[in-house]
């Protein structure tokens, strides 16, 4: 199953940091790279066009000093009710960013802008219906985004999943949905993944742009503290309830399609500002490290996990 030249040989672990909304800012995305895993970033969280130039020349800059460092890459919500989505796509291909992640749409103007420089483009899935249109589009590579995921993700088994895309794609796959260390990274690979996709693992992290509070909920929750609803962004979506609670809302009351809340509910609250979202991995976080202790630990888990024969689980 072929990895990318961009990718072979520069990976401390085959990990993707998943670009996180109000997350990823250019530190985590330059500490994730420096650490080995590749880093990324949603192009919305720069504000404007001018911002998101800004910071592809500061990352590419920083990155230029550490030459052993991973590839970093940028998301693109490529849905048409995105304003920002062609004058994005300018500055990305300007830049010649070298890895491109497309969400919420069709790829296809994507990979042509891209692959016109040289880069590469993977397409985030959630079934194998979406995994089929990306392909014909002519992407590099799928991200398979379970169910148990943070954010926006799927209700189908990552087991299912992967196996049902590996019977027609014989691509660069990725799988992502509660994958927090070296041993699920793993499994991963056995179950056909050539990459893992890792998203709440880093948001707690000491170079996260998340609020302290919100750290601190990562930790402190397990998955009976999360909601898998439509109800606030109009696309399933795992939220801590915790950050429901404190501002009273409760899904199971709101009407579908993203509903207007200040409407329906006394409170101020933004979704993805106040509302939070993590996934299944919150199970075992237990501390905020740097991303280097993180990328660190997994490294000796997954060496581990490579060495673990097969048979010992059978034996017990």
């Amino acid at each position: 199953m072929p990895i990318p030249d961009l990718f072979r040989g520069r990976l401390a672990l085959p990990v993707i940091g998943a670009p996180m909304f109000l997350v990823s800012f250019p530190p985590l995305v330059t500490a994730l790279c420096k650490a080995g895993v590749v880093g990324t970033f949603p192009h919305v969280n720069a504000r404007q066009p001018e911002i998101l130039d800004r910071w592809l020349g500061e990352i590419a800059a920083e990155l230029e000093g550490h030459p052993g460092a991973a590839p970093f890459g940028i998301n693109l919500v490529v849905h048409a009710t995105n304003p920002r989505f062609a004058t994005d796509l300018e500055v990305v291909c300007r830049h010649k960013v070298p890895f491109v992640l497309t969400s919420l749409g069709h790829p296809g103007k994507v990979v042509e802008a891209v692959h016109g420089y040289g880069g590469i483009v993977f397409c985030d899935v959630v079934s194998a219906g979406h995994a089929r249109k990306a392909i014909a589009s002519g992407v590099d590579g799928l991200i398979c985004v379970g169910a148990g995921a943070g954010g926006h993700a799927s209700v189908q088994s990552q087991f299912s999943l992967v196996r049902e895309i590996r019977e027609f794609w014989d691509g660069c796959l990725v799988l992502g949905g509660a994958i927090n260390d070296g041993h699920q990274v793993r499994a991963a690979e056995a179950l056909g993944a050539d990459l893992s996709y890792v998203g709440t693992r880093f948001l707690a992290s000491a170079e996260s742009d998340a609020v302290e509070d919100y750290k601190q909920m990562i930790v402190a929750s397990g998955v009976d503290d999360l909601v898998y609803t439509d109800r606030l962004s109009g696309v399933g979506c795992n939220f801590l309830r915790p950050s429901l609670d404190r501002h009273g809302i409760d899904p199971a009351t709101l009407p579908p399609k993203r509903p207007d809340l200040s409407s329906l509910v006394d409170t101020e609250a933004k979704v993805w500002r106040d509302l939070w979202t993590a996934g299944h991995g919150v199970a075992t976080i237990h501390d905020v490290p740097t991303v280097a202790e993180i990328v660190a630990r997994m490294a000796v888990e997954y060496d581990q996990a490579c060495r673990l024969p097969v048979s010992a689980a059978r034996r017990g």
